[in-house]
């Protein structure tokens, strides 16, 4: 692979402190490479998933033209099985970078569509089976550093909240809404027979229910409600200023549009269900963190025993 190619990373051990909406968050400079002056402005590539050593990593673009693939041979090797031994080719004209499938086996995908020789604009995301490479320009550092932020805090596939972001999140608002006895609910769902579906149509089906059920959810929720990815198959949508009968209401109608419409991948239609377990909190009442999801983990588990694809309420 040639040098030019490829930022080699450099891994640091410095934490840098970053607050958002009051949130104080540890961001990880994950294979950042030593500052380069020359490199202030341009563009580049950053690998947002899968997840692993590798995230965060850096393609800095400053050559015409890029092979994307796992040979070592290419300019960008991105070592996935889901990534073909040539994937993609990369290259500058006059209007910007452009992107092309090179006969992949998982095809190449710039955000939903297939890569065809179009112009990639800042933000895009270049999808290769199971590898997700996000296009940065403009300032790079200040454009590369905001990325690992938002990478500390959702969700790379789904772009929902992760694990990390909902728990602490979770922990500031419950005594808030306690100390001024304000109803708080809390949904966790699951995607049923989840497995099934990875195992009947690949990784990739499965990929795009997640997104897909999490587009669906966010349609229907408030601005000051959360969701959260918590598990595999597993979401949390923590519900502002929402009482228990409110929160269950909420929760038969994110099932029901869930059903009633399946997802399409690779011209396959996937029926998919979910089950959902609500908690909420009484006038007043003080409750830890685990505890409160422990509550709705067991309405959860509920509605599983008892047949799926229903809710549980409080």
């Amino acid at each position: 692979m040639s040098k030019a190619g490829r930022t080699r990373p450099r891994r640091r051990s410095a934490r840098e402190a970053r607050t958002a909406e009051g949130v104080v968050e540890t961001v990880r400079e994950m294979a950042a490479p030593a500052p380069d002056p020359a490199l202030g402005h341009g563009e580049a590539l950053v690998l947002m998933h899968p997840p692993g050593h590798d995230m965060g990593r850096r393609f800095v673009l400053d050559r015409p033209q890029y092979v994307i693939g796992r040979s070592p041979k290419c300019d960008i090797h991105i070592d996935f099985d889901s990534v073909s031994r040539q994937q993609a080719r990369l290259w500058r004209a006059d209007d910007g970078w452009h992107v092309e499938d090179l006969g992949s086996t998982n095809g190449s995908f710039l955000d939903d569509d297939p890569c065809t020789g179009q112009v990639v604009r800042a933000g895009n995301r270049l999808r290769f089976g199971r590898v997700i490479l996000k296009f940065l320009a403009g300032n790079l550092e200040l454009a590369y550093h905001d990325e690992l932020y938002r990478m500390s805090i959702l969700d790379p596939l789904t772009e929902v909240h992760n694990k990390r972001f909902f728990g602490e999140y979770l922990a500031r608002e419950l005594p808030r809404a306690a100390r001024h006895r304000l109803p708080l609910s809390l949904l966790v769902l699951d995607i049923d027979h989840f497995k099934q579906v990875n195992d009947d149509h690949g990784h990739l089906a499965g990929d795009h229910v997640l997104k897909g059920l999490c587009r669906r959810i966010q349609a229907r929720l408030r601005g000051d409600d959360l969701l959260g990815r918590i598990g595999g198959e597993e979401f949390a949508c923590l519900l502002a200023n929402t009482a228990g009968a409110g929160a269950t209401i909420l929760a038969e109608a994110l099932r029901v549009i869930v059903e009633r419409d399946p997802f399409e991948h690779a011209a396959v239609r996937l029926t998919v269900t979910i089950s959902v377990g609500v908690a909420a909190l009484d006038a007043g009442e003080k409750i830890a963190p685990a505890d409160f999801l422990d509550r709705a983990d067991k309405n959860l588990y509920a509605a599983k025993h008892a047949g799926r694809n229903r809710v549980v309420g409080p």
